[in-house]
């Protein structure tokens, strides 16, 4: 049975509230889990220590018994120092059109400067 440590929804619509939860990875995102380790509130500010309340210890026994922490709750867990997240990479595609443009404009006309190499003779046909 695979198990991960991720969050699941609950409160009201436009109002999200998660539970960290360790659940079966085949199970619903909002339905059955095995514990719950805690709560995350993101409508609070960042530097309110109620925005995020979990028992960090039963974390590691659950990720040391095999469990997966999904990205978000990797996060968590490198900002408490107990694992660390490698860095993703940004595809270009983050850049806005307007520069991504320019940036293909400014490569094509680089490109059209470059001095071209001759052509070697062609090979006589026999």
């Amino acid at each position: 049975m695979p198990l991960v440590i991720r969050m699941a929804r609950a409160g009201t619509k436009k109002r999200p509230f998660y539970h960290i939860v360790v659940a079966d990875s085949r199970s619903p995102r909002d339905g059955r889990f095995i514990e719950r380790l805690g709560y995350f509130n993101p409508l609070l500010p960042k530097e309110k220590t109620d925005r995020l309340k979990w028992d960090i210890e039963k974390a590691k026994a659950w990720i040391a018994k095999g469990a997966q922490p999904s990205d978000r709750v990797m996060r968590f867990l490198d900002a408490a120092g107990v694992m660390k997240r490698t860095k993703r990479n940004n595809p270009e595609k983050a850049v806005p059109r307007k520069e991504r443009k320019a940036q293909e404009e400014a490569a094509k006309a680089a490109a059209a400067a470059a001095p071209k190499a001759p052509a070697a003779p062609a090979a006589p046909a026999t």
